[in-house]
């Protein structure tokens, strides 16, 4: 996260209380405004400029890097032990899309649970007009990027309350959804 600290021990907030005789609203601005990327680096919240510095050499970035592959590796294997199978994995969003190293990363080492990156599909995958896969084709278990557009989404369910067509997100036809969509 930017400026979230993720998963931690419980313990961890309460030690640091003591140690730093901290209050609780110093606590609760440390865990979600000080830490994540932004605890790691010192200076960033956009993986952009992370992975842009971590490219320079900066040691701070390639570890905030380091970690977040860990950790999305680690969450991966994860579910996929909970789930017992897995068909797809999808990176979207912001860093997602755009993100092509901290996908390497994160894939790397996976091929024993079936998931084989194409690195050239995955460095190829940086736009934001279509869905893309980036594992082989024989991948037993395929990597897309989706790209999102919440704005969109926000955009045509505002209207369709206001025409009073809207029913649910779940069958609700959003213009995206349709075979003769064309991002711009």
């Amino acid at each position: 996260m930017g400026t979230r600290c993720g998963d931690i021990d419980p313990a961890i907030p309460m030690f640091m209380m003591q140690m730093e005789n901290l209050s609780a609203k110093e606590i609760d601005s440390i865990l979600n405004k000080k830490s994540g990327i932004l605890g790691i680096t010192g200076k960033y919240t956009d993986r952009r400029d992370v992975l842009e510095n971590a490219e320079k050499g900066d040691k701070l970035c390639k570890l905030a890097v380091d970690i977040e592959s860990y950790r999305l590796k680690k969450y991966i294997g994860t579910y996929m032990a909970v789930v017992g199978r897995l068909d797809a994995v999808v990176f979207t969003a912001g860093v997602g899309e755009m993100g092509w190293q901290l996908r390497e990363k994160s894939l790397e080492g996976l091929e024993n649970l079936g998931i084989r990156i194409d690195k050239e599909r995955n460095r190829a995958a940086m736009s934001r007009k279509r869905e893309n896969l980036i594992t082989t084709d024989d991948s037993p278990v395929k990597v897309f990027v989706i790209p999102t557009d919440e704005e969109l989404v926000f955009t045509e369910d505002v209207a369709a309350i206001l025409e009073g067509t809207y029913t649910d997100h779940m069958n609700f036809e959003y213009s995206f959804a349709r075979e003769d969509f064309e991002r711009s």
